[in-house]
C-alpha cells in the first residue's frame, strides 16, 4: 500500500485551475521531493493530502483511506511554511500541548527538544525565539508521535547550514524507521542525496517525476568534466571549443568541459593520453540543473500556447 495516491486530480478556485490532472504516488518509507516555483501548486497538494481541501476532480488516498479521517490524521505530521505558535508558552509547554492533541507520549517531548537543538531553550517563551528556533520547534511538533507520513513545506527556512544538515539527517533517520516523507523546498542544494524521487511542478502541471538517475537519462543533459594541473590548457580550450564542445578555464591551470553523452569517455581518453592532469572530477547534472531544464521546457510550452 502506498502512503499517498493522487489520481487524476484537478483543483479549481472559481474559474482558476491551480492543479491540472495530477497523478503521483508516495511509497512507504520513501522521500519525495516536490519542487516548483511559487504558485506551482505544491502547497495545494499538501492541503489535499491533509484533507484541508477536497479535490475538484480525481481521487486522493492517504494511508489507504480518504484524507481527513481521524485515524489518518493521527498518523500524519505536518510542518507548514509559516509556522506559528502561542508566543507566551515555552518551547516545552508548546510541545506538550501538541503531544496531548496528537495523543503522543509526553516522554517524547524532551527527547525531541534535544534532537532539534532546543534543549537549552526549552523553558524560554516562544516569543523570544528566533525564526530558526521556531522552525526547529515546528519540526519537533511535526514528528511527535512517530508519524507514518510526514509533510514538510519549506522546512529549511530560517535554518543555518548546520541546522539544515541536522534536519536532513533527521529525515534520513525517519525514512530508515519506515516513515514516508514529502519535502517541498525552493532550496535545492543539498537535497538530492536525501530524496528517493523528485517531482517537478509548473503552472499546476506535473513536468517530471522519477529518480534523479531517471530524470538525468530523460533530460540527456551533459556531464561536466573538470580537470586541474594541465600543461596544455590553452590548446585544450581552442581544440574543444573548435570541435563544438563548451570548454572554459577554471582556476590557474584547470579546465571544465561539458561532456554530452557519448563523448565523455573520448574526452577523458584524450586528456590522459595527451596531458598529465593532477586531478579529474566528473560532475553529473545536479538537481538544480534538472529543475532549470524542466522549468525552461514548461515556460516554452506555455509561451507556445499563448502565441
Amino acid at each position: 500500500m502506498n502512503a499517498v495516491d493522487i489520481e487524476g486530480v484537478s483543483q479549481r478556485y472559481g474559474s482558476m485551475t491551480v492543479l491540472h490532472d495530477l497523478t503521483l504516488s508516495l511509497g512507504e518509507g520513501e522521500v519525495l521531493g516536490l519542487f516548483g516555483h511559487n504558485g506551482a501548486g505544491k502547497t495545494t497538494v499538501m492541503k489535499l493530502i491533509l484533507g484541508l481541501l477536497k479535490a475538484s476532480a480525481g481521487q486522493v488516498h492517504v494511508l489507504g483511506c480518504r484524507p481527513a479521517q481521524a485515524d489518518v490524521r493521527r498518523q500524519l505530521g505536518y510542518l507548514p511554511e509559516n509556522v506559528t505558535f502561542y508566543p507566551q508558552l515555552s518551547g516545552r509547554e508548546t510541545l506538550r500541548y501538541f503531544a496531548r492533541l496528537k495523543g503522543a507520549a509526553l516522554t517524547q517531548v524532551d527527547e525531541l527538544l534535544e534532537q532539534v537543538g532546543l534543549a537549552g531553550a526549552a523553558d524560554r517563551r516562544v516569543k523570544t525565539y528566533s525564526k530558526g528556533m521556531r522552525q526547529r520547534l515546528g519540526l519537533a511538533q511535526a514528528v511527535l508521535g512517530e508519524p507514518r507520513l510526514l509533510l514538510l513545506d519549506e522546512p529549511t527556512v530560517g535554518l543555518d547550514p548546520i541546522a539544515t544538515q541536522e534536519l536532513y539527517l533527521l529525515i534520513d533517520r525517519l525514512r530508515q524507521q519506515g516513515a514516508s516523507i514529502i519535502l517541498c523546498s525552493h532550496v535545492l542544494a543539498g537535497v538530492e542525496v536525501h530524496i528517493n524521487r523528485a517531482a517537478i511542478l509548473a503552472n499546476g502541471c506535473l513536468q517530471a517525476i522519477g529518480s534523479l538517475s531517471r530524470l538525468r537519462e530523460d533530460a540527456d543533459l551533459p556531464a561536466r568534466i573538470r580537470a586541474s594541473g594541465l600543461c596544455r590548457r590553452e590548446q585544450w580550450l581552442q581544440r574543444w571549443n573548435a570541435a563544438g564542445h563548451t570548454a572554459t578555464a577554471v582556476g590557474g591551470n584547470g579546465i571544465e568541459v561539458m561532456a554530452v553523452n557519448g563523448y565523455k569517455v573520448d574526452l577523458l581518453r584524450q586528456l590522459f593520453h595527451e596531458d598529465q592532469p593532477q586531478d579529474i572530477e566528473i560532475l553529473q547534472p545536479s538537481l538544480e540543473d534538472l529543475y532549470g531544464y524542466y522549468m525552461s521546457h514548461a515556460s516554452a510550452a506555455t509561451e507556445g500556447t499563448h502565441s
